[in-house]
């Protein structure tokens, strides 16, 4: 594993870090509680000390079960990721903006951004028992609230640095005006955004700012919730409840699928899956400081590590960047 230091910050991550968005179950079409723990396990076992999470994934369930998961283990050598901002049991009273409505079983639950200093002193302190711990390496914004001054969000997180209770502070779907705002009030260590090689919209402008800023990005969606693996070509099914039978249509599916035939050509060569070359051709690219993958099981978790076992050449490069470039 290789391990990066997150922008400004004194933190340590591993390249690879496991996204905990699919254990939360929650939009995924649900989870199996020994495999997901299993995976975290897995995880660190092979060289993966970071975890991102957030309240969001699974209503609490998410950060429960990485707190369960890391029990026992040396809590100074993994870096736990966590967020704030989302809200999905009515304690908002209404205030913030309305996002969408989500799938609780069957049951629907209007989800709010909202980021008032007391919200994110209140969600912090539930984060961290969920956690088992009393403190957060990377606390980070989930996403942005037009309700609620970018400043008053700030003090917040000002003070909760200054009680400890985070090492470092990131914000998530952030744009360049809106972070220029937050470093008003708090160093800005990251911005967690969407990047992969279907969407590089960032590319043009966020990448070149945040270099130039000393800000990591923490890539996120790299696989593009599965599509790149591939397995929704052949014999994968999606639960009706599965966030992800939306979320692919927005891509030209025909051209994805060529895409991995191509892609798939090189990898068989080198020995290693589509989702390890995709990974870490993410891993390579400028900017980028760490990229989340997610894992459902041990096996998904270990193939995940393994991603940066493995080099990739300029030849190799210009001929994954070449098979990318036919998608417009």
């Amino acid at each position: 594993m290789e391990y990066r230091k997150l922008g400004n910050s004194e933190l340590q991550l591993s390249t690879i870090t496991y996204g905990a968005f699919a254990i939360g179950g929650n939009m995924w079409g649900g989870n199996k509680k020994a495999d997901s723990i299993a995976s975290v396990h897995a995880s660190i076992d092979h060289g993966v000390t970071t975890i991102d999470t957030a309240p969001f994934y699974g209503f609490g369930l998410s950060e429960e079960m990485i707190g369960e998961a890391i029990k026992g283990q040396d809590r100074s050598k993994i870096q736990l990721l966590t967020k704030f901002g989302l809200v999905w049991d009515g304690s908002n009273n209404g205030k913030g903006d309305f996002f969408f409505d989500a799938d609780d079983n069957g049951k629907k639950l209007p989800i709010y951004k909202y980021s008032s200093k007391a919200n994110v002193i209140k969600e912090i302190e539930e984060s961290l028992k969920r956690l088992q711990t009393d403190y957060i390496d990377l606390l980070q914004i989930h996403w942005p609230d037009s309700t609620t001054p970018i400043s008053e969000t700030m003090e917040a997180v000002e003070t909760l640095i200054q009680q400890g209770k985070i090492r470092a502070f990131g914000v998530s779907n952030y744009s360049i005006p809106q972070i220029q705002e937050a470093q008003k009030t708090v160093q800005i260590s990251s911005n967690q955004v969407a990047y992969s090689m279907l969407n590089r919209k960032i590319e043009t402008d966020l990448i070149p700012f945040t270099v130039a800023e000393n800000i990591g990005i923490i890539a996120y969606s790299p696989m593009e919730r599965g599509l790149l693996t591939g397995k929704y070509f052949t014999d994968s099914k999606l639960k009706e409840n599965d966030h992800r039978n939306g979320y692919f249509g927005q891509f030209d599916l025909q051209k994805v699928k060529t895409l991995i035939e191509e892609l798939s050509s090189l990898a068989n060569a080198k020995h290693i899956s589509i989702s390890q070359l995709v990974l870490r051709w993410t891993t390579l690219q400028k900017g980028i400081s760490i990229v989340l993958a997610g894992a459902r099981n041990a096996e998904q978790a270990i193939s995940n590590a393994k991603t940066m076992d493995f080099d990739l050449s300029t030849s190799e490069l210009e001929f994954i960047n070449q098979a990318i470039s036919k998608l417009k």
